[in-house]
């Protein structure tokens, strides 16, 4: 690659929004070069989320990428609700016409759309530095950044931000012209990756006294492990027996279910929080995924916003190549944005369901306990739940 190189899309990151969009623009005939900061080990090894919504699972079938998920992937009908030490399923397929989600690590899709990519002949740039975004309000945006030591610039015709929350592409547009919105919550999450089975052929969400927890799996025989804790916490302090018996408090007995030790592959923090920004498009700078919205992790939907966001601008850059036209370009977060804020309200809705809130006294919990008893009870409420977590339609 020579220092100076002309490409009609310049993807910054390579995370699933950004892999994915340069695959779905390879599938329009659309040339781009998608560059990380990191190397193609680390983004291939990096635990993240694992859940997929069914049309994140049908878009990656589509688009050729599904193959190995479809056959190593686990596929989930319900989800339990636990409260007052009993369980209760929700029907998801029952209730949305067969729809489903998938259990599949964000990082095996990474894994995915990275081989896809390289046995097509596509560009990616691992372990480049000082990248950095200019002229993108005029007609040949660049992006300069080093690799291996040498300077280079890019320029093209669209500059995709898919870097993540703490990538550049956000902070490059000027003050004033994003609107932020930013909550955090008063509580975090303790996950852990054990090496012991699931309790459950399905997940399982706890409202308890002493804090959510959620019970899920990566395999068979691999279980993903949260437990509700303060937003300060030091993961030192948990050693592998306090946090078997804490998962143990909090999921009770009733029911058979026996929680399996096993030894603990890996341990975090995850802070709770939601951010948007509006607009996620300034001149021909896009923003997509975690660069322009971060939801917590209650509903399971960061990677399948990230995907929606990048199925509708492979479609707008398409119809620019194809006929000329902006239009779906200048509506790029206009459209977004709509699913974006369900998003939001519903991964809102779940958080402040389940967890506790130490410093809003008993009436809190009653009414949250009154909330799962109604949820549970009602084919209405329960159908509600079943539609968003599955997924809500994609906008078009």
């Amino acid at each position: 690659m020579q220092p100076t190189t002309r490409i009609q899309v310049a993807i910054i990151g390579a995370g699933p929004a950004g892999l994915l969009l340069a695959h779905l623009l390879h599938l329009q005939g659309i040339g781009s070069v998608v560059l990380e900061n990191r190397s193609r080990r680390y983004i291939e090894e990096r635990i993240r989320a694992g859940l997929l919504e069914q049309g994140t699972v049908d878009l990656l079938a589509e688009s050729g990428v599904g193959e190995r998920l479809k056959r190593e992937s686990l596929v989930h009908h319900g989800i339990e609700l636990r409260f007052g030490g009993r369980g209760h399923r929700i029907d998801l397929s029952g209730l949305t016409g067969g729809r489903a989600v998938t259990i599949y690590a964000q990082h095996e899709v990474v894994k995915d759309l990275v081989k896809a990519r390289l046995d097509a002949g596509g560009q990616i740039l691992f372990e480049v530095s000082d990248v950095s975004v200019h002229d993108f309000t005029g007609a040949t945006p660049r992006v300069r950044f080093r690799r291996n030591g040498v300077a280079q610039e890019l320029k093209c015709d669209f500059i995709a931000g898919c870097d993540g929350f703490h990538g550049i592409c956000r902070d490059s547009i000027p003050a004033g012209v994003l609107t932020v919105h930013d909550q955090h919550y008063p509580f975090a999450w303790l996950g852990v990756l054990a090496e012991a089975p699931p309790v459950s052929p399905e997940l399982i969400y706890t409202h308890h006294d002493r804090g959510f927890a959620l019970f899920t799996m990566r395999t068979t025989r691999v279980s993903r492990l949260y437990l509700q804790c303060a937003p300060d916490e030091d993961v030192a302090n948990w050693a592998d027996d306090r946090i078997w018996q804490e998962l143990r408090t909090r999921l009770g007995n009733h029911g058979g279910l026996k929680l399996q030790d096993g030894p603990m592959l890996q341990k975090g923090i995850t802070a709770m929080r939601g951010f948007v920004v509006e607009p996620m498009q300034y001149g021909r700078l896009y923003l997509a995924g975690d660069a322009a919205h971060i939801v917590p992790p209650t509903g399971a939907k960061g990677l399948n916003l990230a995907v929606a966001d990048v199925r509708i601008l492979s479609r707008a850059l398409a119809e620019h190549y194809r006929n000329g036209s902006t239009d779906l370009l200048d509506r790029y977060s206009e459209i977004c944005l709509r699913r974006v804020w369900k998003v939001q309200r519903f991964s809102w809705w779940m958080t402040s369901m389940l967890h506790r809130f130490h410093d809003e006294g008993p009436l809190r919990s009653r009414l949250q306990l009154a909330e799962l008893d109604y949820l549970t009870r009602s084919k209405a409420a329960s159908t509600a739940l079943a539609e968003n977590y599955v997924g809500l339609p994609f906008e078009d």
